[in-house]
C-alpha cells in the first residue's frame, strides 16, 4: 500500500512524547472497553493500573510505544534492563501484579501486546543491557497464538492528507 504521507518529513520534535501519551491512552481506551476498572498513574515503573474483571487481579502497566517509518517494520522493540526493576518496585508499592503493554505502530496498523512481566521474561530474558520484543511477521504469528497474551491489532487508513 502506497504510503500517501510524505516520506521525506521527519516527525515533529515532540513525537516520542505524544506516542508515549497516545500508546498509554489507546491502552486505557481498550482495556476500559473490556471492563477492566483502570487508571493512568504518573509513577516511576509503571503506567497504568488496572483490575482484570475475569480474574480480579491488580496489573501495575508499564507502556512502551514505538512509532515506526515504513522503513523501520519489523524491528524489536527494546525494553532497557533497569525498567523490570523500576516495574518490581512500583508494583510492590501498589499491590499489583507487573505487566507490560507494549504498542507499536507501523504499516497503518497499530498492535498492542499485553502481557506479565514473567512471560515477557520467559519469551525473551534480558540481555547484556536490554529485553528485546521481536516484531518480525513469524514473532507476531507466534503472539497470536499466545494465550497469556492478550493482543489487539487495530488497522487503520489515512484517506487523505
Amino acid at each position: 500500500m502506497q504510503n500517501i504521507c510524505n516520506p521525506d518529513i521527519n516527525k515533529s520534535s515532540r513525537h516520542s512524547k505524544i506516542t508515549g501519551n497516545f500508546s498509554e491512552n489507546i491502552v486505557l481506551y481498550f482495556l476500559s472497553k473490556h471492563g477492566f476498572e483502570c487508571a493512568n498513574v504518573d509513577h516511576t515503573g509503571i503506567d497504568i493500573i488496572a483490575r482484570n474483571p475475569n480474574n480480579n487481579e491488580l496489573m501495575g502497566i508499564s507502556v512502551k510505544g514505538r512509532s515506526r517509518n515504513d522503513d523501520t517494520e519489523g524491528q524489536y522493540l527494546s525494553i532497557p534492563n533497569d525498567n523490570f526493576e523500576k516495574v518490581d518496585k512500583a508494583c510492590k508499592a501498589f499491590g499489583c501484579i507487573p505487566y507490560f503493554a507494549l504498542v507499536i505502530d507501523e504499516n497503518e496498523v497499530i498492535k498492542i501486546f499485553i502481557l506479565s512481566k514473567k512471560h515477557l521474561l520467559e519469551l525473551f530474558p534480558m540481555g547484556e543491557r536490554v529485553s528485546a520484543w521481536k516484531m518480525t511477521s513469524k514473532w507476531v504469528e507466534k503472539y497470536e497464538k499466545d494465550p497469556k497474551i492478550m493482543k489487539i491489532i487495530s488497522n487503520y487508513k489515512i484517506a487523505n492528507w
